[in-house]
């Protein structure tokens, strides 16, 4: 497929629109979602818990030599009303719990079923984040069980805090940009067939 060409101001040379790629934040409520979305795109950490009925983030994303423009839907965390909508035709997935509930991390499952079921047996570029790695005495879910977990499903683990904006096991420098950028990573490794035609 060729590139897509924009327009250059008058005058300037013409060079190649960013490349789309659409991704859904999926989780249990109160897990931290908004949060990170809000963090990656504005910088900033939300105070206090306004339950989210669907938001949309979009932000340019560099990896390497390449921009991107991320499309980001944040759900609201009804993950037994899971819309069709939200598992097909995406490109990546960021799937979140929250450290500090069992019941959290085995919603998780859930989610993954549900992405399989529609997807079948194809390879998905998913994220599984652990969020809320700050609140550590009241760790419920150790980082290894959720290393297990994506271990076995072939996603890409890692731990975070929205309210410190880190990513733990990446450069600090890095934050939590580093989860949406590495959804970018996973999408062009796995060859999502969704995201070469958008």
């Amino acid at each position: 497929m060729k590139p897509q060409v924009a327009r250059a101001p008058r005058g300037g040379l013409l060079r190649a629109a960013r490349p789309l790629r659409e991704g859904v934040v999926l989780g249990y409520r109160s897990v931290g979602k908004t949060s990170l979305a809000h963090q990656f795109v504005e910088g900033e950490f939300l105070e206090g818990y306004d339950p989210t009925v669907e938001n949309t983030y979009s932000k340019i994303v560099t990896t390497g030599k390449d921009e991107f423009h991320l499309h980001l839907v944040d759900t609201a965390g009804q993950y037994n009303i899971l819309l069709y909508s939200f598992i097909t035709g995406l490109h990546g997935y960021v799937l979140v719990y929250s450290v500090t509930s069992l019941f959290f991390f085995s919603v998780i499952e859930s989610l993954y079923q549900k992405l399989h079921k529609s997807h079948g047996k194809t390879q998905l570029p998913v994220i599984l984040v652990g969020n809320k790695a700050d609140l550590s005495p009241d760790r419920d879910v150790q980082a290894v069980e959720g290393k297990k977990l994506a271990e076995s499903r072939g996603a890409t683990f890692m731990e975070s805090s929205a309210r410190e904006n880190q990513v733990l096991g990446l450069k600090t420098m890095e934050l939590t940009q580093g989860i949406f950028t590495k959804v970018i990573q996973e999408i062009a490794c796995v060859g999502n067939s969704y995201g070469q035609e958008r």
